[in-house]
Protein backbone atom coordinates (compact mmCIF):
# COMPACT_ATOMS: atom_id res chain seq x y z
CA UNK A 1 0.00 0.00 0.00
CA UNK A 2 1.67 3.37 -1.04
CA UNK A 3 0.29 6.53 0.14
CA UNK A 4 1.42 9.84 -1.90
CA UNK A 5 1.60 13.67 0.13
CA UNK A 6 1.46 16.53 -2.11
CA UNK A 7 2.80 19.38 -0.62
CA UNK A 8 5.14 18.72 2.70
CA UNK A 9 5.32 22.25 4.12
CA UNK A 10 4.00 21.71 7.74
CA UNK A 11 1.06 20.05 7.72
CA UNK A 12 1.68 18.08 5.05
CA UNK A 13 4.85 16.75 6.46
CA UNK A 14 3.33 15.82 9.94
CA UNK A 15 0.97 13.65 7.85
CA UNK A 16 4.31 12.00 6.41
CA UNK A 17 6.32 11.63 9.09
CA UNK A 18 3.77 9.88 11.19
CA UNK A 19 2.41 7.92 8.29
CA UNK A 20 6.29 6.65 7.70
CA UNK A 21 6.81 6.22 11.56
CA UNK A 22 4.01 4.31 11.48
CA UNK A 23 5.71 1.97 8.82
CA UNK A 24 2.24 0.80 7.61
CA UNK A 25 2.28 2.27 4.28
CA UNK A 26 5.25 3.00 2.18
CA UNK A 27 5.12 6.92 1.71
CA UNK A 28 6.47 9.26 -1.10
CA UNK A 29 6.40 13.31 -0.10
CA UNK A 30 6.77 15.07 -3.05
CA UNK A 31 7.47 19.14 -2.61
CA UNK A 32 8.73 21.60 -5.05
CA UNK A 33 10.42 22.92 -1.80
CA UNK A 34 13.66 21.68 -2.83
CA UNK A 35 16.09 22.19 -0.05
CA UNK A 36 13.79 20.10 2.16
CA UNK A 37 13.45 17.19 0.32
CA UNK A 38 16.96 17.48 -0.22
CA UNK A 39 17.34 17.47 3.48
CA UNK A 40 14.88 14.61 4.01
CA UNK A 41 16.28 12.35 1.88
CA UNK A 42 19.80 13.15 3.45
CA UNK A 43 19.36 12.58 7.14
CA UNK A 44 15.30 12.24 7.40
CA UNK A 45 12.30 14.01 8.48
CA UNK A 46 12.45 15.96 11.74
CA UNK A 47 9.30 16.69 13.86
CA UNK A 48 9.86 18.88 17.27
CA UNK A 49 7.88 20.38 19.46
CA UNK A 50 4.26 18.13 20.19
CA UNK A 51 5.50 15.18 19.19
CA UNK A 52 9.24 14.65 18.40
CA UNK A 53 11.00 12.14 16.17
CA UNK A 54 13.08 11.93 13.32
CA UNK A 55 12.25 9.34 10.27
CA UNK A 56 13.73 8.21 7.08
CA UNK A 57 10.70 8.00 3.82
CA UNK A 58 10.48 8.32 0.27
CA UNK A 59 10.56 11.96 -0.67
CA UNK A 60 11.15 13.79 -4.40
CA UNK A 61 10.94 17.23 -5.57
CA UNK A 62 10.26 15.35 -8.90
CA UNK A 63 6.61 14.45 -9.82
CA UNK A 64 7.94 11.66 -12.93
CA UNK A 65 9.42 9.73 -10.03
CA UNK A 66 6.60 9.11 -8.29
CA UNK A 67 5.17 5.69 -8.44
CA UNK A 68 1.88 5.05 -8.92
CA UNK A 69 -0.14 5.15 -5.30
CA UNK A 70 -3.17 3.99 -3.79
CA UNK A 71 -3.70 6.77 -1.84
CA UNK A 72 -2.77 10.89 -2.09
CA UNK A 73 -3.05 13.40 0.64
CA UNK A 74 -3.10 16.81 -0.39
CA UNK A 75 -1.96 19.77 1.61
CA UNK A 76 -0.37 22.00 -0.31
CA UNK A 77 -1.45 25.83 -0.35
CA UNK A 78 -4.80 26.09 -1.93
CA UNK A 79 -3.53 28.76 -4.65
CA UNK A 80 -1.00 25.85 -5.67
CA UNK A 81 -3.69 22.99 -5.95
CA UNK A 82 -4.49 23.28 -9.55
CA UNK A 83 -0.58 23.06 -10.72
CA UNK A 84 0.07 20.27 -8.41
CA UNK A 85 -2.54 17.83 -9.06
CA UNK A 86 -1.69 18.30 -12.60
CA UNK A 87 2.09 17.37 -11.87
CA UNK A 88 1.18 14.12 -9.94
CA UNK A 89 -2.17 13.05 -11.48
CA UNK A 90 -0.20 10.14 -13.02
CA UNK A 91 0.58 8.84 -9.84
CA UNK A 92 -3.37 7.51 -9.36
CA UNK A 93 -5.46 5.53 -11.38
CA UNK A 94 -8.96 4.60 -11.41
CA UNK A 95 -8.63 2.58 -8.37
CA UNK A 96 -6.75 5.50 -6.12
CA UNK A 97 -8.16 8.00 -4.17
CA UNK A 98 -7.05 11.49 -3.31
CA UNK A 99 -7.99 13.69 -0.05
CA UNK A 100 -7.83 17.14 0.45
CA UNK A 101 -6.35 18.31 3.76
CA UNK A 102 -6.10 22.20 2.93
CA UNK A 103 -7.40 25.46 3.91
CA UNK A 104 -10.76 27.06 2.58
CA UNK A 105 -13.32 25.04 -0.04
CA UNK A 106 -12.92 24.48 -3.56
CA UNK A 107 -9.65 22.40 -3.28
CA UNK A 108 -11.74 19.13 -4.27
CA UNK A 109 -13.40 20.42 -7.65
CA UNK A 110 -9.74 21.10 -8.62
CA UNK A 111 -8.57 17.65 -7.86
CA UNK A 112 -11.73 16.00 -9.20
CA UNK A 113 -10.52 17.43 -12.80
CA UNK A 114 -7.35 14.80 -12.75
CA UNK A 115 -8.47 11.95 -10.30
CA UNK A 116 -11.91 9.48 -10.14
CA UNK A 117 -11.98 9.91 -6.52
CA UNK A 118 -12.05 12.46 -4.25
CA UNK A 119 -12.25 12.57 -0.43
CA UNK A 120 -12.86 15.79 1.31
CA UNK A 121 -11.01 16.47 4.39
CA UNK A 122 -10.24 19.13 6.90
CA UNK A 123 -7.01 19.01 9.81
CA UNK A 124 -6.43 21.10 12.45
CA UNK A 125 -3.00 19.99 13.87
CA UNK A 126 -0.44 23.39 12.93
CA UNK A 127 3.08 23.96 12.52
CA UNK A 128 5.64 25.37 10.93
CA UNK A 129 8.80 24.81 9.24
CA UNK A 130 11.81 25.76 11.05
CA UNK A 131 14.15 24.84 8.27
CA UNK A 132 14.79 22.47 5.69
CA UNK A 133 13.71 18.55 7.18
CA UNK A 134 12.73 20.48 10.24
CA UNK A 135 8.86 21.36 11.28
CA UNK A 136 7.77 22.51 14.17
CA UNK A 137 4.33 20.71 15.70
CA UNK A 138 2.58 23.72 16.77
CA UNK A 139 -0.89 22.50 18.27
CA UNK A 140 -2.16 18.57 17.74
CA UNK A 141 -5.83 17.71 16.55
CA UNK A 142 -8.05 15.50 14.81
CA UNK A 143 -8.95 15.09 10.89
CA UNK A 144 -12.05 14.76 9.24
CA UNK A 145 -12.94 12.78 5.93
CA UNK A 146 -15.75 11.87 3.87
CA UNK A 147 -16.92 11.49 0.33
CA UNK A 148 -16.55 14.23 -1.77
CA UNK A 149 -20.44 13.63 -3.26
CA UNK A 150 -19.80 14.54 -7.11
CA UNK A 151 -16.82 11.79 -7.49
CA UNK A 152 -19.23 9.28 -5.65
CA UNK A 153 -16.49 8.02 -3.71
CA UNK A 154 -16.84 4.51 -1.46
CA UNK A 155 -16.97 4.93 1.84
CA UNK A 156 -15.16 1.94 2.09
CA UNK A 157 -12.01 3.95 0.77
CA UNK A 158 -12.65 6.98 3.29
CA UNK A 159 -12.34 4.16 6.23
CA UNK A 160 -9.43 2.64 5.29
CA UNK A 161 -7.35 5.75 4.84
CA UNK A 162 -8.54 7.14 8.17
CA UNK A 163 -7.80 4.18 9.73
CA UNK A 164 -3.77 4.05 8.90
CA UNK A 165 -3.86 8.05 9.98
CA UNK A 166 -5.75 7.40 12.97
CA UNK A 167 -3.32 4.17 13.61
CA UNK A 168 -0.11 6.66 12.95
CA UNK A 169 -0.73 8.72 15.71
CA UNK A 170 -2.96 11.37 13.78
CA UNK A 171 -6.47 11.16 15.13
CA UNK A 172 -8.70 11.19 11.52
CA UNK A 173 -12.45 10.30 11.84
CA UNK A 174 -14.71 8.80 8.32
CA UNK A 175 -17.87 10.77 8.23
CA UNK A 176 -20.43 10.42 5.32
CA UNK A 177 -20.73 14.07 4.80
CA UNK A 178 -17.62 16.06 5.63
CA UNK A 179 -19.01 19.37 4.69
CA UNK A 180 -20.19 20.41 8.17
CA UNK A 181 -16.74 19.46 9.81
CA UNK A 182 -14.82 21.23 6.71
CA UNK A 183 -16.85 24.53 6.97
CA UNK A 184 -16.12 24.81 10.65
CA UNK A 185 -13.02 24.85 9.84
CA UNK A 186 -13.33 27.46 7.38
CA UNK A 187 -15.48 29.88 9.71
CA UNK A 188 -12.57 29.70 11.49
CA UNK A 189 -10.19 29.94 9.38
CA UNK A 190 -11.66 32.85 8.05
CA UNK A 191 -12.19 34.64 11.22
CA UNK A 192 -8.92 33.98 12.69
CA UNK A 193 -5.93 34.03 9.59
CA UNK A 194 -6.82 37.22 7.78
CA UNK A 195 -7.06 39.43 11.71
CA UNK A 196 -3.97 38.31 12.63
CA UNK A 197 -2.29 39.00 8.78
CA UNK A 198 -3.28 42.75 8.50
CA UNK A 199 -2.32 43.14 12.50
CA UNK A 200 0.64 41.14 12.45
CA UNK A 201 -0.95 39.56 15.96
CA UNK A 202 -0.44 35.78 16.89
CA UNK A 203 -3.47 33.99 17.45
CA UNK A 204 -3.70 33.95 20.87
CA UNK A 205 -2.88 37.80 21.28
CA UNK A 206 -5.63 38.65 18.85
CA UNK A 207 -8.29 36.29 20.80
CA UNK A 208 -7.32 38.37 23.98
CA UNK A 209 -7.50 41.85 22.51
CA UNK A 210 -11.18 42.70 23.16
CA UNK A 211 -11.62 44.68 18.97
CA UNK A 212 -9.69 41.88 17.28
CA UNK A 213 -11.85 39.45 19.22
CA UNK A 214 -15.06 40.93 18.35
CA UNK A 215 -14.06 40.94 14.94
CA UNK A 216 -13.63 37.62 15.31
CA UNK A 217 -16.89 36.75 16.43
CA UNK A 218 -19.15 38.87 13.95
CA UNK A 219 -16.68 37.32 10.84
CA UNK A 220 -18.08 33.34 12.46
CA UNK A 221 -21.61 35.01 12.83
CA UNK A 222 -21.44 35.64 8.61
CA UNK A 223 -19.86 32.10 8.04
CA UNK A 224 -22.76 30.77 10.17
CA UNK A 225 -25.26 32.13 8.04
CA UNK A 226 -24.21 31.07 4.89
CA UNK A 227 -23.22 27.89 5.96
CA UNK A 228 -27.03 27.35 7.46
CA UNK A 229 -28.25 28.76 4.16
CA UNK A 230 -26.76 25.97 2.10
CA UNK A 231 -28.10 23.00 4.90
CA UNK A 232 -24.68 22.58 6.46
CA UNK A 233 -24.44 21.44 10.11
CA UNK A 234 -21.51 22.37 11.45
CA UNK A 235 -19.56 19.94 13.26
CA UNK A 236 -18.60 21.75 16.44
CA UNK A 237 -18.55 25.67 16.95
CA UNK A 238 -15.84 27.87 15.59
CA UNK A 239 -15.78 29.88 18.54
CA UNK A 240 -14.40 27.20 20.69
CA UNK A 241 -11.94 26.13 18.62
CA UNK A 242 -10.74 30.14 18.60
CA UNK A 243 -10.11 29.69 22.40
CA UNK A 244 -8.56 25.98 21.65
CA UNK A 245 -5.87 27.83 19.81
CA UNK A 246 -5.55 30.89 22.01
CA UNK A 247 -4.95 28.43 25.08
CA UNK A 248 -2.52 26.20 22.90
CA UNK A 249 1.33 26.82 24.58
CA UNK A 250 3.21 29.16 22.50
CA UNK A 251 2.51 31.96 20.11
CA UNK A 252 1.15 30.14 17.27
CA UNK A 253 1.51 32.37 13.98
CA UNK A 254 -2.27 31.38 11.48
CA UNK A 255 -1.19 30.71 8.47
CA UNK A 256 -1.84 33.31 6.44
CA UNK A 257 -0.03 35.54 9.02
CA UNK A 258 3.65 33.42 8.09
CA UNK A 259 2.50 34.19 4.74
CA UNK A 260 2.34 37.99 4.77
CA UNK A 261 5.19 37.87 6.63
CA UNK A 262 6.96 36.04 3.77
CA UNK A 263 5.64 38.54 1.45
CA UNK A 264 3.92 35.21 0.20
CA UNK A 265 0.29 35.05 -2.10
CA UNK A 266 -2.50 33.96 0.52
CA UNK A 267 -5.49 31.57 0.82
CA UNK A 268 -7.81 34.41 1.49
CA UNK A 269 -9.65 33.49 -1.94
CA UNK A 270 -10.38 30.47 -0.48
CA UNK A 271 -11.72 31.84 3.31
CA UNK A 272 -13.28 34.75 3.20
CA UNK A 273 -13.07 35.20 -0.91
CA UNK A 274 -15.24 31.84 -0.85
CA UNK A 275 -17.61 32.81 1.93
CA UNK A 276 -18.82 36.07 0.38
CA UNK A 277 -19.22 34.24 -2.65
CA UNK A 278 -21.28 31.61 -1.67
CA UNK A 279 -23.23 34.48 0.57
CA UNK A 280 -23.61 36.34 -2.50
CA UNK A 281 -24.88 33.06 -4.37
CA UNK A 282 -27.46 32.24 -1.72
CA UNK A 283 -28.24 35.72 -0.52
CA UNK A 284 -26.65 35.99 2.72
CA UNK A 285 -24.63 39.46 3.30
CA UNK A 286 -21.26 39.04 4.04
CA UNK A 287 -19.76 42.66 4.41
CA UNK A 288 -17.07 41.67 6.90
CA UNK A 289 -15.50 38.58 4.68
CA UNK A 290 -15.50 40.50 2.25
CA UNK A 291 -14.19 43.49 3.55
CA UNK A 292 -11.00 41.47 4.99
CA UNK A 293 -11.07 39.52 1.71
CA UNK A 294 -10.32 43.14 -0.47
CA UNK A 295 -8.19 44.28 2.75
CA UNK A 296 -5.35 41.43 2.08
CA UNK A 297 -5.65 41.23 -1.59
CA UNK A 298 -4.84 44.94 -1.40
CA UNK A 299 -1.79 43.99 0.79
CA UNK A 300 -0.68 41.29 -1.95
CA UNK A 301 -0.96 43.73 -4.34
CA UNK A 302 1.25 46.36 -2.80
CA UNK A 303 3.69 43.84 -2.90
CA UNK A 304 4.14 43.68 -6.87
CA UNK A 305 2.90 47.40 -7.45
CA UNK A 306 3.56 49.79 -4.15
CA UNK A 307 3.37 52.74 -6.37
Amino acid sequence: MKIAVVGCGAVGSLFAAHLAKAGEVEVWAYDVWKEHIDAIRGSGLRISGASEFTVRLNATSDPKSLPRCDYGIVATKAIHTRVAIAQVAHAFDEDSAVCSVQNGVGNEEILAEHVKCIIRGTTFPAGHPIGPGHIGFDIKGDTWIGPFEPTNTPYAKVEELAGFISRSGMNTIPLPDARGAQWTKLIFNASTNPVGALTLLHHGAATRFAPTGQLFNDLIDEGEAVAAKLGIKLHGDPRQLVQKGANAPGKHRASMLQDVLAKRQTEVDFMNGAIAEWGQKVGVPTPLNRALWQLTKGLEHSWQDPD
